[in-house]
Parts: C-alpha cells; sequence; structure tokens
C-alpha cells in the first residue's frame, strides 16, 4: 500500500501526493488572502482550481508538468458557489480523487448544501476537504451537516480566518470550533499516512509558507 500525503498551503490550497504522482488544489493569487502568500516553486502534476476566482485559480504560479493522462482518475461535480444557483458568484467545482482505494474530495467554493443526486457521489469518500467561513461559502454548521452525511475518516477544514490569515468577513476559527467538538486543530503543516490506515479525525492545518 502506498502512503497518502496532504500538505496544506492555507486558505483551500492543498497539495495531495500519492506515490509518485502530486495533484494541487485551488492556488492563490499573491496577496489575494490576507496574511498568507504561496511559496514560491511549488511542483506538482496536476493543478485543479475549483472556480476562476483569483484566491482559487492561480494555476500560473505552479510548476505543472507536461499534460498526461490523470493518474487520479479525477471525476467532477459542478454545484453553485452561492444559495442563489450561481447567480451571484458563479459556479464551482468539486473535485473527487481516487488515489489506491482511497476517494478524496475538494469541495472547493461550495456555496450550498448538496442535493440527494450530488449526495450519492459524495458519499462514503474517505477524505473530504470542505470550507467553513461562511460568507462566501457554506458556513460551520453546514459543513458539519454536510460531513455527517458523507461519513469521511477524515476531514480538514479549510477557508476560515485564524489571527491575521483569512478575510475579516468570514468566521474566525474560534467561532468554527462551536460546531466540532472533536476538532483537532494541528500545529504541523502536513499529514501523512498509509493508504489502508486513513485516520478517523477532524482538524486543521497549519499553512506551509
Amino acid at each position: 500500500m502506498e502512503k497518502i500525503r496532504i500538505e496544506y498551503y492555507g486558505h483551500s490550497c492543498f497539495k495531495v501526493t500519492y506515490g509518485c504522482d502530486s495533484a494541487l488544489f485551488d492556488p492563490y493569487e499573491t496577496d489575494s488572502v490576507p496574511g498568507i502568500n504561496l511559496p514560491a516553486g511549488i511542483e506538482t502534476d496536476l493543478v485543479y482550481c475549483s472556480h476562476e476566482h483569483g484566491d482559487h485559480n492561480a494555476k500560473h504560479l505552479i510548476a505543472e508538468k507536461e499534460p498526461g493522462s490523470d493518474p487520479f482518475k479525477a471525476e467532477f461535480i459542478t454545484v453553485p458557489h452561492d444559495e442563489a444557483g450561481g447567480t451571484l458568484r458563479g459556479m464551482n467545482r468539486i473535485t473527487v480523487l481516487h488515489a489506491g482505494q482511497a476517494r478524496i474530495v475538494h469541495m472547493g467554493d461550495i456555496g450550498r448544501i448538496p442535493t440527494d443526486e450530488e449526495y450519492a457521489k459524495l458519499k462514503g469518500a474517505d477524505i473530504v476537504m470542505i470550507p467553513v467561513g461562511g460568507h462566501y461559502t457554506i458556513d460551520a454548521s453546514q459543513a458539519a451537516a454536510i460531513l455527517s452525511v458523507i461519513q469521511p475518516k477524515l476531514s480538514i477544514l479549510m477557508h476560515f480566518r485564524k489571527g491575521n490569515r483569512g478575510y475579516g468577513v468570514i468566521a474566525d476559527i474560534n467561532d468554527v470550533r462551536k460546531s466540532f467538538s472533536c476538532l483537532e486543530e494541528l500545529d504541523e503543516s502536513v499529514i501523512e499516512f498509509a493508504e489502508s490506515e486513513i485516520p478517523e479525525r477532524i482538524i486543521t492545518l497549519e499553512p506551509l509558507q
């Protein structure tokens, strides 16, 4: 069994590595997110952007390898970025990766509770990265409700404010915590585990800067 490695760069940006293959989610433009900036020189095989806003689509800042076959066999679910069918902020793409037997979901900037049809595609995912800050996305209570339906082993919260990091209009981690009694705020920027030993936890990571 291969290991799964997840690195966090802040906001909604993660790098997932499985064996020799890697994928990066939602890189953000320089100075687009208060308190953080992407480190220079990030390399990856593939880049997935959930939508075209500057804090999620800075693909040009990443050293991406030549296009080829997708080892993660990515699947996509298009959902609104808001509660008004996308009329306020457009659409958002949920990405589902396959890392061996594990299913990894990045929810992007989902703006509403999934439909039954969308839930059917998400249920049983092993790892879910989900926004919790509200205002631009679902809030923490909505995220908790979604996770209770999907029931992943590992949930990683994203798109929140902590100290001087993140937008002032989104929820602070202290408010987010009220919806997640078992939340573990890790000091690490990286979590790694065997494909067959995915931890059953709800966590946040510290941005790698």
